[in-house]
């Protein structure tokens, strides 16, 4: 059993002014994407300048707090924000959702495909290789301020979150999400992406590895308390990571026939 590491989730403060780790680590996460953005076009990866990646960075972040703040209010207590409606704005008490941050980015991304005279799935063959690596700078920031822990585990490796207030050893789900959709998935787009692929496939990858690896992940996280399990005993996190995956498989073997009976004129 282990015993979750205290951390201050403020990582500076100067005067009235706090930065907190979370904060940081979504910065980390986009500072990342710059970085294996301008690598992928230096490298010959993708047509698209160095200004259409800050546009695409810029904008992103726009869409991800947006879209996390309305998944999040849409996908888990709509009851409760519909009461009260102000408290939507109310970005400091907490409540992202993933799926929402996606459909958001998905915006942003389709409104510069338009703007570029490309379709919506070339510039996210260009985008989701770049993700992974944020996506587990958030988990870590997860992990720091100790929320979304796992469910209670007889593991060795089970760790006791204070926050919880009841001793009882728990799966660091946090962990494994950074680990699997974050290092993993970032191995396993990055090296998909290497080399010539149709277009669309690399979005599909991406869609359907995230999908997979966070259905599985929740079966070690526990369900939000306001919700508990849903349908079929699976959580939101899981109803919400089916369709990704469909749509993944979808676009995968869709793109592939395309790219067959183009070869074959």
């Amino acid at each position: 059993m282990l015993h979750y590491p205290h951390f201050d989730p403020i990582a500076l403060q100067v005067g009235p002014l706090a930065i907190h780790w979370y904060g940081l680590m979504y910065l980390c996460g986009f500072a990342l994407v710059w970085v294996l953005g301008r690598w992928r076009i230096n490298h010959g990866k993708s047509d698209l300048t160095v200004n259409d990646l800050e546009d695409i960075i810029f904008y992103s972040v726009l869409g991800v707090v947006v879209g996390g703040r309305l998944g999040y209010v849409l996908f888990y207590q709509p009851s409760v924000y519909f009461a009260r409606p102000l408290e939507i704005f109310y970005l400091w008490q907490g409540g992202m959702s993933f799926h929402g941050g996606l459909l958001g980015v998905i915006l942003v991304l389709l409104l510069i495909a338009r703007k570029k005279k490309k379709s919506l799935l070339e510039i996210g063959d260009f985008v989701a290789p770049l993700i992974p690596l944020g996506l587990a700078a958030g988990r870590l920031g997860n992990f720091i301020n100790g929320e979304l822990w796992g469910r209670p585990t007889t593991m060795p490796w089970g760790m006791v979150f204070p926050q919880t207030h009841d001793g009882i050893p728990r799966h660091p789900s946090q962990l494994y999400e950074m680990g699997l959709e974050g290092f993993a998935l970032f191995a396993l787009v990055w090296w998909f992406s290497s080399k010539p692929r149709p277009v669309g496939q690399t979005s599909a990858v991406f869609l359907m590895g995230y999908g997979t690896f966070r259905f599985l992940v929740e079966f070690t996280r526990a369900p939000d308390y306001f919700l508990g399990l849903l349908l079929g005993g699976l959580s939101m996190g899981q109803l919400l990571s089916l369709p990704m995956i469909l749509i993944g498989a979808i676009i995968f073997v869709l793109s592939a026939k395309k790219s067959s009976h183009a070869s074959t004129r």
